[in-house]
């Protein structure tokens, strides 16, 4: 290994690179990574932290509205974007340094530029500095996925949604996965009016379709608009500074900010993986094998580029795991069956395993298990809405093939229950358990 500058060299600082950069440190490799933005990467900077963070602040709006049935009395109640998007900011501003400080603590040497990959041992960085290793691993991520229509430079991504200089009164968000019905969610409990604009009926595609439709008809109810089955033709940029868009209605809709939220694009473009030999898959992902390894065998791959499942906690998993088979001595992979996942729409739903639809398609018959039902704490909200939890399992052992839930406190409660769906366990595991009461996860271990 005295050959090379470093034994490891990573492109890209977010949760996988940290993760995979600090446990090969651990195991005795010289480190260093490279990262042209912030520590962190997309969902400590720009992604699922701070979001949830908004989710958290937002729903304060509908607690407010009605207090008074808590005994509360509230005057001169309201909303000001700037403190809250402030204090994310400074939040954020404090776990970038963490996960500095972390990489630190591991004696990894941090580069704050762009590196770019010259050959299968050889990178580049960005002030010209050309160093090599023995391993070269990249963990650069994915990016908003920006369509190509008239007037596509006057709309944002959800990388400028945490920097909005005011909340926008009108705002269009354009998509139907979690990105984007999360920051609907969002705004419409701030106040402003949204419009979702979907180019098919299907939302949350993966997701099972009963719990979806539940989710769809309360958020309907909150007051956010779908459009679904629509296009955008262009955005123009009025003289007032509004925008309207033209989606193939008779009248253009005029708002204040368009989100684009139509998914990710992996960070390939640009990184010299073309000087190794490197293949790439479809929309630029880079192929590996199960163990992160690219066709060339001295580069690796892990998290969002590579374009597997683009969730944190799975890129933090391939990290590890890609440190431990290839410094640790103990050859690893990463289990992709049962990851439970969740969108943090208002209100949230949850899930894990199979969806009743693809159950039926594996399994033939099965046994669908649920609970519709108005958790206690809705009962002092004017809106009647109900929670509804489901259980899908196999018709002749009972073993259960997904748990799919949306209500309050969805996510909080299924990460318990995916256990179960990972160790294989029955119907039966759960009927067996005492239920907490009162509370809704208790509905759990009621399914009839």
């Amino acid at each position: 290994m005295a050959d090379y500058d470093y034994d490891l060299f990573t492109i890209g600082a977010g949760s996988g690179g940290v993760r995979a950069s600090r446990v090969a440190a651990s195991h005795g490799a010289k480190v260093a990574v490279a990262e042209e933005y912030r520590v962190g990467g997309t969902c400590v900077i720009r992604g699922c932290v701070p979001k949830k963070m908004l989710v958290y602040g937002s729903m304060f709006a509908e607690e407010l509205e009605h207090a008074h049935n808590f005994g509360w009395t509230i005057e001169g109640k309201s909303f000001d974007w700037p403190t809250l998007r402030d204090f994310v900011n400074a939040d954020v501003d404090r776990l970038e340094g963490l996960y500095g400080k972390t990489l630190e603590n591991h004696e990894v040497e941090v580069f704050r530029e762009r590196a770019t990959i010259t050959g299968p041992h050889s990178v580049k960085l960005a002030s010209g500095r050309e160093l090599t290793a023995k391993v070269i691993l990249v963990a650069t991520g994915a990016r908003p996925a920006m369509p190509d229509f008239p007037g596509v430079e006057h709309c944002i991504t959800s990388n400028e949604m945490f920097l909005l200089g005011e909340q926008p009164k009108r705002l269009m968000v354009v998509g139907g996965g979690y990105i984007a019905l999360e920051f609907a969610g969002i705004f419409q409990a701030l106040g402003s009016e949204v419009t979702v604009v979907n180019r098919t009926d299907r939302i949350l595609r993966g997701y099972d379709e009963q719990i979806v439709e539940r989710m769809l008809h309360i958020a309907m109810g909150r007051g956010i608009d779908f459009r679904m089955h629509c296009l955008l033709d262009k955005v123009e940029k009025a003289g007032d500074g509004c925008l309207r868009v033209h989606i193939g209605e008779t009248n253009p809709v005029e708002v204040d900010q368009v989100l684009i939220a139509i998914g990710r694009t992996p960070n390939t473009e640009g990184l010299g993986l073309e000087s190794a030999g490197v293949e790439l898959g479809k929309h630029g992902a880079i192929k590996v094998n199960e163990y992160s390894r690219t066709n060339c065998e001295s580069i690796y791959a892990v998290g969002d580029v590579t374009d597997r499942v683009q969730l944190t906690p799975v890129a933090i998993r391939e990290g590890h795991a890609f440190a431990d088979s290839v410094f640790g001595g103990n050859p690893r992979t990463v289990n992709y069956d049962a990851i439970p996942s969740a969108v943090f729409s208002q209100p949230p739903l949850a899930g894990v395993g199979l969806t009743e639809s693809e159950a039926r398609r594996t399994y033939g018959p099965v046994k669908v298990y649920s609970s519709d039902f108005r958790p206690m704490k809705n009962i002092f909200s004017p809106h009647p809405e109900r929670g509804l939890y489901k259980m899908i399992c196999d018709d002749t052992s009972g073993k259960i093939l997904g748990i799919h839930m949306v209500g309050p406190e969805s996510a909080e409660i299924l990460q318990a229950a995916a256990v179960a769906v990972k160790a294989g366990l029955t119907k039966q595991a759960f009927d067996d358990t005492v239920a907490i009461h009162p509370s809704m996860a208790e509905e759990l271990v009621l399914l009839r």
